[in-house]
C-alpha cells in the first residue's frame, strides 16, 4: 500500500534529524549505564543519563532486548566504518594490521556488556547476522589489498583471519588465560600473517 507522499506505506519513515539525535543518545546512555550497572538497569536511568523521555526510549526501542540488539548492531557498524576507512590508506598492510589491533581492542573493552546480553537471551548471531556480514566483507577487502602489497601471505584467507582474531579474543577473556594481554597474542597471530621480511 502507498501513503499520499508516494512512500510504501509498509515501509519505516526515516527518522528526523532530532528523532535521530534522540536515538544517538539513548544507545550511548544504554551502553554506559549497562557497562557501569549491568544489563539489569532500569530504562529509567538510561533515560535520564540521555536526557529523553522514557516515553521517547520506549518509542525507539520498545523492549530491552531491542535496545541490547541496537547496541550490538551500532558497534558492528562503526567497526565496518572505520575498516572501510583504511581501505583508502596509502599502506595497505599497516592498515589490515592496524585494523585487527583496533578490532581486538574494541572487543576485550566491550566483552562484559556483550556477554550479559548474551546471557539475557539475545541471539547475537541473528540479530547481528546481516551487520557482521558487512563487516566481513570489510575484512576481506582490507586483506585483499594487503596481499596485493605483499604484506600478508597469499594463503591466508578472510575465515582464517576472522578464526584467528576469534580464538585471540576467546583467549584473553578465559578464566585461565595466560598472563599475556590480547594485544601481545594479536602480536604473535599477526607475525604469523606476514610475509617473510614484511615491515606493516
Amino acid at each position: 500500500m502507498t501513503g499520499c507522499d508516494g512512500v510504501n506505506g509498509d515501509e519505516p519513515r526515516p527518522l528526523r534529524a532530532d528523532a535521530l539525535r534522540n536515538r544517538a543518545r539513548v544507545l550511548e546512555a544504554a551502553e554506559a549505564v549497562f557497562a557501569a550497572e549491568g544489563v539489569g538497569a532500569p530504562v529509567d536511568v538510561i533515560a535520564e543519563k540521555a536526557g529523553v523521555g522514557v516515553g521517547t526510549l520506549y518509542r525507539h526501542f520498545p523492549t530491552k532486548e531491542k535496545l541490547y540488539e541496537a547496541i550490538l548492531i551500532e558497534r558492528i557498524t562503526g567497526l565496518t566504518a572505520d575498516a572501510r576507512c583504511r581501505l583508502t590508506s596509502d599502506d595497505p598492510g599497516r592498515a589490515f594490521f592496524g585494523f585487527l589491533e583496533h578490532l581486538v581492542a574494541q572487543t576485550a573493552l566491550k566483552r562484559d556488556l556483550i556477554n550479559a546480553m548474551a546471557g539475557a537471551g539475545v541471539e547475537l548471531e541473528v540479530v547481528a547476522a546481516e551487520a557482521k556480514q558487512g563487516m566481513v566483507d570489510a575484512i576481506a577487502d582490507l586483506l585483499t589489498l594487503a596481499q596485493r602489497a605483499g604484506a600478508v601471505r597469499a594463503d591466508v584467507t578472510g575465515p582464517v583471519v576472522l578464526s584467528l582474531i576469534g580464538a585471540t579474543c576467546m583467549a584473553a577473556d578465559h578464566p585461565h588465560r595466560a598472563s599475556s594481554p590480547p594485544n601481545e597474542m594479536l602480536a604473535i597471530v599477526c607475525d604469523g600473517l606476514r610475509v617473510m621480511g614484511s615491515t606493516s
